[in-house]
């Protein structure tokens, strides 16, 4: 159970890039940072108008002489002062994403950055290479692995409860891009710009975050191979897609199912998965996060509920409201949030970090699956090896 109880000695002192006015984010990231006193917004750059991000970031009690006009200078600036930053978090479109966490491992920084890293998987593989070498923690922001009842998945099945698994079926597919918004949206005209959004759109955009819960869970199965179809529905997204179908085979012989798409007509949101065992299955729907189903062969069907006193100990040690009240998205981020406190302080102590979180390796994965979907889409759905 978490009880907002300092889990490191100082708040440590933290920065963003981007989340300013009018993100889609910001609020997300600096409410789930703050929530345990865990980190203190000291500084940042959150606007490309220096201007703009000066005056977001007064009215978040940052001092105007440490809202810097662009990230070099924020870190460069920071590093003179013996108070300066010690992490900070990125929260900019996909193409600026290398390049500022680069520039922070190598000012020494620890880093909280969105996905997708980058847009290859050399530049992922660098920036892996980078980490190794500053010994800094790198965090790659998968909302959603947070959630309770993805910690009670991971350990079912770890303990095997569900047998050896066979199927894993996961969609991310939402409907509200069904037509061309981004005419007339400006955060969504750069997630269909190859320049900006890389070499996919809803692949990267809501599909690596199923890759990332599908590795949570199941950290031994290892994907052998994959194919993929994808359409761009939208005539002007294209090259980029709107809507995509991967198929993957494991290592252990099960089989995967990722349904990413942003035209699915109708759904408000559409994240869910099913994983089937040998003996039993798990469901899970981001819109009903605080239930688990569980269905066990030949018994009556089951749901589990979050906060639960049969879930197993390392769900409920995310607990943070007691059974029965709800919780959501802002729950999910503070939970990795606090993670990323701890992962800080037991780097910087020089400690073994025994607990699982979105590493780098989480990053490069995610820019690997991308990568290989392209290929396979782009080579008529071929399987190509992983």
């Amino acid at each position: 159970m978490i009880y907002g109880e300092k889990k490191v000695n100082e708040p440590i002192r933290w920065a963003m890039v981007g989340g300013g006015k009018g993100s889609q984010i910001g609020y997300i990231h600096r409410s789930s940072a703050l929530r345990d006193f865990n980190f203190q917004l000291v500084a940042g750059a959150f606007d490309i108008d220096a201007e703009r991000g000066r005056a977001f970031g007064e009215k978040l009690h940052v001092a105007p002489e440490r809202c810097y006009p662009d990230y070099k200078t924020l870190f460069a600036e920071e590093a003179k002062r013996p108070d300066g930053i010690q992490a900070v978090s990125i929260a900019t479109p996909n193409f600026t994403h290398f390049e500022i966490a680069r520039a922070a491992l190598n000012t020494g920084l620890h880093v909280y950055c969105e996905k997708p890293l980058c847009f290859t998987t050399e530049e992922a593989r660098e920036l892996e290479e980078l980490v190794k070498k500053t010994g800094k923690i790198m965090f790659v922001s998968y909302g959603y692995a947070g959630h309770q009842m993805i910690e009670q998945a991971r350990r079912m099945i770890e303990r095997g409860d569900l047998g050896k698994i066979r199927i894993v079926n996961m969609q991310f597919a939402h409907g509200a891009h069904n037509v061309a918004v981004e005419k007339n949206s400006a955060s969504t005209a750069w997630r269909v710009d190859p320049k900006k959004a890389g070499p996919a759109y809803v692949l990267g955009d809501v599909g690596t975050h199923l890759i990332y819960l599908s590795e949570a869970m199941m950290p031994e199965m290892k994907i052998r191979r994959l194919m993929c179809s994808k359409q761009a529905f939208v005539e002007s997204r294209k090259p980029l897609e709107d809507n995509a179908m991967t198929i993957m085979e494991y290592d252990n012989g099960a089989v995967g199912y990722i349904w990413s798409s942003c035209v699915n007509a109708g759904s408000e949101f559409g994240a869910r998965f099913r994983i089937v065992g040998e003996k039993a299955s798990i469901a899970w729907d981001v819109e009903h996060p605080n239930q688990l189903a569980y269905e066990v062969q030949g018994q009556p069907q089951s749901v589990m509920q979050r906060g639960a006193g049969y879930l197993y100990p390392e769900a409920t040690e995310d607990d943070r409201i007691g059974g029965g009240h709800p919780e959501g998205l802002f729950e999910s981020w503070s939970n990795l949030y606090a993670r990323f406190a701890q992962a800080i302080d037991k780097c910087d102590k020089g400690e073994e970090i025994d607990f699982w979180y979105p590493d780098i390796h989480a990053g490069v994965l995610g820019v690997k699956w991308v990568e290989k979907c392209v290929e396979s889409a782009d080579h008529d759905s071929a399987w190509v090896e992983y």
